[in-house]
């Protein structure tokens, strides 16, 4: 009984991160790795293995959504995805040297500098397009897509360079931390490449199946895949990302970085305090 209470626990905690996972871009993980090891007790490593697998059913379930609604900007997606697999096999080579205490320090050191500039741009709705040139010309990183209000919406990359090593580095988070690195795609795609927040989180979630499933493998080889926790980890965030993907679609930007900014200030200070043993 108390191991189908312990598994009833992680499947619905599951759902609820993969509801705001799908919404925010992240991947779920920022929210169930934090569950599992602050509330349940699961050893970090264990929490990230099964985050890893369980990212790659997140993908699958929202991205399919934001793809059908022509939200996503899979020409964007496919070129980062260069650096984000390479740094996602570094991290996870990477991660069995660290100590739990150090991975739950960097993982909430890392939200919380990541929510400032998300903060400070929380009423923003569409940035304004730049000119389409350089190498975002010659890649056509270009697109549009339909807001809630029936409004066509059209954008242009900038900056794809910055945007690629800011993928190496959320590669590298990804297989480190077992997070799916949404948040840093979302910000180096909203931030630098000046994408509009919906496309820049319809797109990370298109992209961390396969960030994820560059690291997972190398989780598996080492025996941080635990089935009874994957199991109901995996099935709770495809099903909260389903969910979450049909509201992102009628949902507007401004409301989009608040949930953004809610999610990250949260799981930063809950694994800050637990690396420190509050």
């Amino acid at each position: 009984m108390i191991v189908l209470e312990f598994v009833l626990v992680i499947f619905l905690s599951s759902i609820f991160a993969g509801i705001f996972g799908s919404i925010v871009g992240l991947g779920g993980g920022v929210v169930v790795i934090p569950i599992l090891t602050l509330f349940l007790g699961v050893d970090i490593h264990f929490a990230i293995g099964a985050s890893i697998v369980a990212i790659i059913g997140t993908s699958s379930g929202a991205a399919s959504v934001y793809v059908k609604d022509k939200i996503t900007n899979l020409r964007v997606g496919m070129f980062l995805e260069l650096g984000t697999t390479a740094g996602a096999i570094v991290g996870a080579a990477l991660a069995a040297y660290t100590d739990s205490a150090a991975l739950e320090l960097i993982f909430g050191s890392i939200l919380l500098v990541m929510l400032i500039p998300t903060v400070m741009r929380l009423g923003e709705d569409v940035h304004k397009s730049p000119e389409l040139k350089g190498l975002s010309e010659r890649l056509k990183l270009t697109g549009k897509y339909v807001d809630p209000s029936g409004k066509e919406v059209e954008y242009n990359a900038t900056r794809p360079k910055t945007g690629l090593a800011g993928m190496v580095v959320a590669g590298m988070l990804s297989g480190l931390l077992g997070i799916g690195s949404g948040a840093f795609k979302v910000l180096s795609m909203d931030l630098a490449m000046k994408l509009p927040i919906k496309v820049s989180t319809t797109t990370s979630n298109f992209m961390i199946g396969v960030t994820a499933a560059a690291s997972a493998g190398i989780y598996y080889a080492r025996g941080d895949v635990d089935p009874l926790i994957v199991g109901p980890v995996a099935l709770g965030i495809l099903i909260g990302a389903a969910i979450g993907a049909r509201y992102l679609v009628r949902a507007k930007n401004p409301t989009i970085r608040k949930a953004f900014a809610v999610v990250l200030a949260i799981a930063a200070v809950e694994m800050i305090l637990s690396a420190y043993g509050v």
